[in-house]
């Protein structure tokens, strides 16, 4: 059966990347967000096992997504993707739930790293 992916980010060019990174022939069933706010909607549909969520984005950004998929129980596999590599942007997204945090321009060996490192690959 198919992971379902999110791939979270206001821009659609880095979106179509985060897809082109994930592992071949890793059987996925892929949705996209523009914000927090439609990445939420995808999350209560049942659209996201794994989250890859960006943290600057219009309408509500990654940190408070994280805030509300807290609240509620956070139900999925969060990895945060941002070009924000400051070392308090990864704490604060671990704190509140991000099980790993990727810079920006992503690759697929890291993902694959991850992935495998959590048991999802």
């Amino acid at each position: 059966m198919a992971t379902k992916v999110l791939v979270v980010d206001d821009s659609a060019m880095s979106r179509k990347m985060m897809i082109r990174s994930l592992p071949e022939g890793w059987d996925v069933e892929v949705s996209q967000a523009a914000n927090g706010k439609e990445a939420l909607e995808a999350y209560h549909a049942g659209k996201a096992e794994v989250m890859f969520l960006d943290l600057t984005m219009p309408i509500m950004d990654g940190y408070q997504t994280l805030e509300v998929l807290q609240k509620e129980g956070l139900d999925c596999f969060v990895i945060v993707v941002s070009a924000d590599v400051q070392p308090e942007a990864e704490e604060r997204v671990k704190k509140l739930g991000a099980m790993a945090f990727i810079k920006k321009p992503v690759n697929t060996e890291k993902v694959t790293e991850i992935l495998k490192e959590y048991g999802i690959l």
